[in-house]
């Protein structure tokens, strides 16, 4: 490949559903003339390596082992997938990578980007999902290493987290099997992912959305805490979104006491929140299959000094802007519960409930730092 050619687009095929995935990735290779596809399955491979496989839709081209690195399987898909697919690029009109069951597009959409020089760009991302699937994988509360779908000796994901955040990262959903589905899957999965394109494996504009291009950046920034593009209020054939909101902070302990009914009140939920006692620290909230994952974000913008504003991205403050409060700025409750049966008013209330009361509000942040820190079981003790 000379500087003169243009980059190899290559186009990111996710998805827990390995059978639709890999028909979706066949059916790519069929109909998209000059197409290879490259998958590293970390599965099968023979100890310290990782088995790659390059096929176009003739069959099978080559077949070939990456070493382990660092005992983590998805470090060796990192360090393999570029040159194997820069190899292509004299040869190919389109790489089609098929990542492996737990593997996350975002990370691998990343790691593509940042070898743009290599010839390379990715061109779309697409989960390949059977909307019958889609509750039975958001219930799946097990451990990836339970299921055999670990990358690593220290991954710790489940398998319910990790199909949410592929199905939400992709803005294209390649649907298998549709007819199988009934109108509550199809509503739970258009509630999930309201914005991406639902597009039936065989549709002709399923081929053309390889090619449509992909903003790794900002796909990265709709999926931070501080300005991810949650969905909004819906509700339709049995399944309802609500979208939850409130301005006081929450009282440490009695949202700690709630957080197993809460994790428990939908098949997903996500969003932001700030605790009494950690009033400068954004927290986030990604639950799915009854576990819970909450983590520090980085400081609100109203905690920083105006100086630091200029050092973080436009849409961060953006997303700030639009939610400012006079007196807590962009500190907020903004969380989204997406779920078959939802129990909105129960929900509510509980969450509510949760929030400090007149009577703690009016001790003001200085009082609210002898609430008992009860999320120091979950995050880094406030120094």
């Amino acid at each position: 490949m000379t500087d003169a050619d243009p980059p190899l687009p290559l186009v990111l095929v996710a998805g827990m559903h390995a059978e639709a995935r890999q028909r979706v990735v066949t059916w790519l290779l069929r109909t998209v003339p000059g197409s290879v596809a490259l998958h590293h399955d970390l599965g099968t491979a023979v100890p310290g390596t990782v088995t790659r496989v390059v096929r176009d839709r003739s069959g099978t081209l080559d077949v070939g082992r990456a070493p382990l690195v660092n005992d983590c399987a998805c470090c060796a898909l990192r360090e393999d997938l570029v040159p194997e697919v820069a190899r292509l690029a004299g040869s190919a009109r389109l790489a089609v990578v098929e990542l492996w069951d737990s593997v996350e597009p975002k990370a691998m959409a990343e790691v593509v980007a940042a070898h743009g020089g290599d010839g390379i760009t990715v061109s779309n991302v697409i989960t390949a999902v059977e909307p019958a699937l889609v509750l039975p994988s958001l219930a799946g509360g097990d451990d990836l290493s339970e299921a055999g779908l670990a990358a690593a000796p220290t991954d710790r994901r489940t398998v319910a987290d990790t199909f949410a955040r592929q199905l939400e990262y992709a803005p294209v959903l390649a649907l298998v099997d549709e007819q199988e589905a009934d109108d509550e899957d199809r509503a739970l999965l258009r509630q999930l992912h309201p914005t991406a394109r639902h597009i039936p494996l065989g549709d002709a504009e399923l081929a053309r959305a390889v090619f449509a291009g992909f903003d790794v950046e900002a796909a990265a920034a709709a999926q931070h805490p501080a300005c991810a593009l949650l969905p909004q209020e819906a509700d339709e054939a049995g399944v309802a979104t609500l979208v939850w909101r409130g301005e006081r902070p929450f009282h440490p302990e009695r949202l700690y006491q709630a957080l197993e009914d809460l994790a428990c009140a939908a098949a997903r939920s996500r969003g932001r929140f700030w605790l009494a006692d950690r009033p400068d620290t954004l927290l986030s909230w990604d639950a799915a299959g009854g576990a819970l994952c909450v983590e520090e974000s980085g400081p609100w913008l109203a905690a920083l000094p105006d100086a630091a504003w200029e050092l973080m991205p436009p849409v961060r403050r953006a997303a700030a802007a639009l939610d400012w409060h006079p007196e807590h700025g962009d500190r907020g409750q903004h969380l989204v519960f997406t779920s078959p049966g939802l129990d909105r008013e129960g929900l509510t209330r509980l969450l509510e409930d949760c929030l400090l009361t007149d009577a703690e509000y009016a001790a003001g942040p200085e009082g609210w730092k002898r609430f008992p820190a009860a999320f120091d079981a979950l995050l880094a003790p406030v120094s």
